[in-house]
């Protein structure tokens, strides 16, 4: 019980004392950055506006047709069609449901 208390004097006093040789508005004033910090350029002119963009476009491809690869023969169709045309047939390829370990 000694022994702890004794610990617990000296942290505080520990403390004490780097708080009286270190005081945070010293540290503080020599943290502080030396020139205001520079704002970030602006990349975009219309952020909102290029979201919109981006939106639209990524909707576009999920809800229409389009080639993946023209020569490979490989096109992409609209999301829900192609989830109700998987949950309809499977994947190709894979095992069926209870046929065996995954």
């Amino acid at each position: 019980m000694a022994v702890g208390m004794g610990v617990g004097i000296v942290v505080v006093a520990l403390a004490v004392l780097a708080d009286v040789l270190f005081p945070q508005r010293a540290l503080d004033m020599l943290l502080r950055a030396p020139l205001p910090p520079m704002t970030s350029p602006a990349l975009q002119s219309d952020p909102p506006a290029d979201m919109a963009a981006f939106r639209a476009a990524d909707l576009a491809r999920l809800t229409g047709f389009g080639w993946v690869d023209r020569k490979g023969g490989v096109a992409h169709v609209p999301i829900d069609q192609a989830m109700r045309q998987m949950a309809r047939d499977g994947i190709p390829g894979w095992p069926a449901a209870g046929t065996g370990r995954p």
